[in-house]
């Protein structure tokens, strides 16, 4: 026959064992939040960065001064018109997307750090310069770096939304800044005058 202060004392010493089990057990790791990455600012190995620059305008109306007829398929294509008449369509991707979006940025000069991989004509951006005068009364230009701000959180974005964080609204913000020490401006590029759009200027 069992005593009553046995029966009580066997659920105080499993009670003590199963404390003991799950504190022998490892801890689990913490839990890792996700942080969404931003782009990093350089193309796939191999793939030369280089300065691009011109004027992003839409590409119906670049064929259009060109004599060129064509359908509403190309009404949403912005392609950069280079200074020699050279028309380069821009990928709409996390940096190339604000022309496609924004038309204060389309129709005036811009120097564009990017690349082009090979075998496809389509420019991928991964920096945006305006090219603006520093007086309206003068010649002297000034090239500024542009992104979107947001005065709230202080963080840069690259296309038309509302901020990443606080869901505030953004603004167009300029920066006068040197092109990257891995850029070399060609002097031959800029040397050159800018073809007339009225007319055709491939060979």
């Amino acid at each position: 026959m069992i005593r009553p202060a046995r029966i009580f004392l066997v659920p105080l010493v499993l009670g003590l064992c199963g404390e003991v089990a799950v504190a022998a057990q490892p801890a689990k790791p913490a839990t890792k939040k996700t942080v969404t990455k931003r782009p990093a600012n350089k193309p796939p190995g191999g793939i030369k960065r280089e300065l691009f620059a011109g004027r992003v305008v839409m590409l119906g109306d670049a064929l259009k001064r060109r004599g060129v007829k064509s359908t509403d398929e190309f009404s949403n294509q912005v392609v950069l018109e280079t200074p020699v008449g050279e028309l380069i369509p821009i990928v709409p991707d996390w940096r190339g997307r604000a022309f496609y979006q924004d038309k204060r940025l389309r129709n005036r000069p811009v120097e564009l750090v990017g690349y082009r991989r090979h075998g496809i004509p389509y420019l991928q951006v991964l920096m945006v310069f305006t090219i603006d005068r520093a007086d309206k009364r003068q010649k002297k230009t000034v090239r500024q770096y542009f992104d979107y701000w947001c005065d709230i959180c202080s963080i840069p974005m690259y296309e038309i939304k509302r901020c990443e964080c606080c869901q505030g609204p953004i603004r167009m913000r300029f920066q006068p800044r040197d092109l990257p020490s891995y850029i070399r401006t060609d002097a031959k590029l800029k040397a050159k005058p800018a073809a007339s759009p009225n007319r055709d200027a491939s060979p």
